[in-house]
């Protein structure tokens, strides 16, 4: 009779050290753009406001928009498409496809559930945990295409995406064209038609949920400086809205997308460092140069927009030809770091920190929301956006110190060793 028991968790001879390399940088590079949204509000897009636009702010906002926007969720979305392969790949004598697939959802099922524990309940709007276990199920039926078919699929996916952020820019600047003509009416001393008041109420509305009065901003202060069950009740609202509108009609095709471009590297090899370094070189020299260019013009006509909302819808369009060949070139760069051997000590700390990742996840939100909600320090919004980094900085020097440490005690991180039990239905060994 064929048993469950026949399959066991990956062990560490079995990992791909390039893979957990690259996890660990991907969640660092995660950490670099979280932590505006833990600690200033509404500033993700728009340094104005909340953090600050200018001297140091606007360059660490600018650092931000050529390299890691997007690109470290990218890496992170790429690994777990090859995460599905390695993990529904797996050949054990006497375990059928079906255990395998059984394990592969129940495994899925528990993100899920983790996922809306990290949001609701730890307090962290931006989860990804709750997307990948929803659109795991998805890309695990796109397994066996080629890679070609894979980067095809993955290409229609990112243009539907892409359609979307067409179809809200044009509604954002029809609704500016109208207001425009509105407010010239009532500069100009003529009277507004029904058509004008409904024209200003609608931008009016759009301005308050794009942009942040200082107002707005103490008054989002105050709310997470309460304590735990107030900003709970707070935050009921945006979490709802990221774990339903936010995923379906953005996030699961982003994700989805990247998942497959993962899973096409994976069967190419290029995840696992076994390319040449001439190819590498081209492929990181071709990503930068291709995406660095477009990432900058759309900074620039952000900054040179004074940040305006319709700028930053605009760039909204061309945002994946930017950021995915960036992130060709950080996954380049990345394999020939570890193709050289060069800072054996961090490529160690690295994939432990990647090995760990469930668990260092998590951790980031527990330290972060410490920091900046009112059980804690109540230190949202206080900072400005450059003074960030350092708290980010003090996190990875921790983790990087601390993960390879306790894998050198224990098989698993805490948390990815209660994902195992759960997914394999036993006590896995935690301790070597």
């Amino acid at each position: 009779m064929q048993t469950q028991e026949t399959l066991q968790p990956t062990t560490k001879s079995e990992r791909i050290l390039a893979m957990d390399t690259i996890r660990g940088i991907s969640l660092f590079g995660i950490l670099l753009m979280n932590i505006i949204v833990f600690g200033l509000y509404k500033a993700y897009f728009d340094p104005t406001n909340n953090g600050g636009a200018t001297g140091w702010n606007l360059t660490v906002w600018w650092m931000n928009t050529l390299f890691f926007e997007g690109t470290m969720r990218g890496m992170f979305s790429m690994l777990f498409g090859a995460g599905i392969l390695l993990f529904t790949g797996r050949s054990v004598e006497n375990t059928s496809g079906t255990v395998v697939t059984d394990l592969f959802f129940r495994r899925l099922m528990w993100m899920v559930l983790f996922g809306v524990i990290h949001c609701y309940l730890l307090l962290w709007d931006g989860d990804i945990l709750y997307t990948y276990g929803i659109v795991g199920m998805f890309a695990f039926s796109f397994r066996h295409l080629a890679p070609k078919h894979l980067i095809m699929a993955s290409a229609i996916i990112l243009i539907v995406a892409a359609a979307f952020n067409v179809k809200d820019y044009f509604k954002i600047k029809d609704a500016f064209g109208k207001v425009t003509i509105a407010q010239t009416k009532k500069t100009t001393g003529r009277n507004l038609v029904k058509e004008d008041s409904t024209a200003i109420e609608k931008w009016n509305a759009i301005l308050k949920e794009e942009k942040a009065t200082p107002t707005q901003v103490k008054e989002e202060m105050t709310a997470r400086s309460k304590g735990y069950w107030s900003i709970v009740m707070h935050k009921l609202p945006v979490n709802q809205y990221m774990e339903t509108t936010f995923l379906y009609f953005l996030n699961f095709w982003d994700t989805l997308a990247m998942m497959l471009w993962g899973m096409a590297f994976f069967k190419m090899g290029i995840l696992k460092a076994a390319k040449s370094n001439r190819f590498y070189w081209l492929m990181a020299l071709m990503g930068y140069g291709i995406g660095i260019t477009i990432n900058y013009f759309e900074g620039s006509h952000i900054v040179s927009s004074n940040f305006s909302i319709l700028s930053i819808y605009k760039t909204f369009m061309t945002y994946n030809l930017g950021r995915i060949p960036t992130t060709c070139g950080h996954i380049a760069l990345i394999m020939l770091f570890v193709k050289s051997g060069f800072l054996p000590f961090l490529q160690k700390s690295l994939a432990a920190v990647g090995q760990m990742a469930f668990t260092n996840y998590i951790t980031h939100s527990i330290i972060c929301n410490f920091i900046f909600l009112g059980y804690g320090f109540s230190m949202y919004g206080k900072l400005q956006r450059y003074e960030l980094y350092y708290i980010v900085i003090s996190i990875w020097v921790f983790q990087l110190i601390v993960s390879p440490i306790w894998l050198k005690y224990f098989r698993f991180g805490p948390l990815e060793w209660l994902w195992r039990s759960l997914t394999y239905w036993q006590m896995q060994p935690f301790k070597r």
